[in-house]
């Protein structure tokens, strides 16, 4: 029950708030909308309040605002009258505004929920000793013994005083067995060990490093509001970064689609963050909401930045693609994005159940 209520609450928040940015400003530019749903066709239950049809609808994958005379998921085009309050009869700029707020909504919650967590539990700066500060159960520093407090002294013989130098030399080592002489308590201990060869992201790629499963100790200090909305908006942009190197290495074919998680995993996550405590539940919602931005503005027809796109394109040849263009660029839109609606699934399927 904590998985089903944890996924609606994140998702539904989602949802809304981008929903509600292309919503507003489209209000704010003068486009009518004519629906806001949460969720895909078909509708369930609502009530119209002036123009607008505001609905829950069947499908609980996303949702989305039908504006007056655009081409959308609806791929009504009889809507299509050149009336004033419409889409296309609007300003190339208004329409990037109205397409941009939704994807800016996603963002914007990541940034304010990151500051608030900041401000709430204070940012830890990692000591730079060789004192471990956690270990990873399964992992091999664990599996020869190591625990929180002890202390590295050498790795294959050479001496070490900085946890910076430590990991140096054993990123510098994946897949490899090195000798570690390590201090706990009053004793002295040497054992072998095999490094684990896993993904990081350095320097804007993702590279193989060698991990035994140790964090340094961590020193907490509180902050005052402004610098944890500097700090919230550092990490999101770093995260951002670490995004566009995740999509590039799929695109490439340097990361494995199997990668890729669907609501299913979504569901998961949410589930095993709420059952974490609040504030893994926000840091998950504000990690899913800064994807769910990025992604929403990749070049794809049926996607915001597939609507950029054409907007893009009219704005180059200064003049409007014919509907039946935009019909057929949004239809093929709409099947990539079942046909990958279909994989994810799949794949949640395949990586939570077996």
């Amino acid at each position: 029950m904590t998985t089903i209520l944890a996924a609606v609450f994140v998702l539904g928040v989602l949802v809304f708030l981008h929903e509600f940015g292309h919503f507003i400003v489209a209000k704010l530019v003068g486009i009518r909308v004519e629906r806001f749903s949460i969720g895909f066709p078909p509708r369930i239950a609502g009530i119209k309040i002036g123009e607008t049809d505001y609905c829950i609808s069947a499908i609980p994958l996303g949702g989305y605002v039908k504006l007056a005379g655009m081409i959308d998921e609806s791929l009504d085009k009889e809507s299509i009258k050149g009336e004033p309050w419409e889409f296309q009869s609007k300003s190339i700029p208004k329409r990037v505004a109205t397409i941009l707020a939704g994807p800016a909504m996603n963002y914007l919650l990541a940034v304010v929920l990151f500051a608030g967590l900041i401000y709430h539990t204070g940012v830890g700066e990692a000591k730079n000793t060789t004192v471990i500060g956690e270990v990873t159960p399964q992992f091999p520093a664990a599996q020869v013994g190591m625990q929180k407090g002890d202390r590295i002294l050498a790795i294959n013989g050479q001496e070490v005083h900085t946890w910076d130098e430590m990991t140096r030399i054993i990123h510098a080592l994946p897949d490899t067995t090195v000798i570690i002489r390590w201090m706990h308590g009053d004793q002295i201990f040497t054992d072998t060990l095999h490094t684990r060869a896993e993904k990081m992201p350095i320097d804007g790629e993702i590279k193989v490093v060698g991990l035994i499963g140790i964090s340094p100790e961590v020193e907490v200090r509180k902050v005052g509001i402004l610098t944890a909305i500097g700090l919230g908006f550092d990490r999101t942009v770093y995260l951002t970064k670490l995004i566009y190197v995740s999509i590039k290495g799929l695109v490439l074919g340097r990361e494995s689609l199997k990668s890729i998680g669907g609501p299913v995993m979504i569901a998961k996550l949410a589930g095993e963050s709420a059952r974490s405590g609040w504030a893994s539940l926000l840091a998950f919602m504000a990690f899913l909401s800064l994807n769910l931005a990025l992604l929403n503005i990749l070049p794809i027809p049926g996607l915001d930045g597939g609507h950029l796109l054409l907007l893009g394109i009219e704005a180059v040849t200064r003049r409007p693609l014919s509907t039946r263009t935009r019909v057929v660029v949004q239809q093929i839109g709409m099947a990539i994005l079942f046909a990958l609606v279909i994989f994810v699934i799949f794949n949640d399927i395949r990586n939570v159940f077996f």
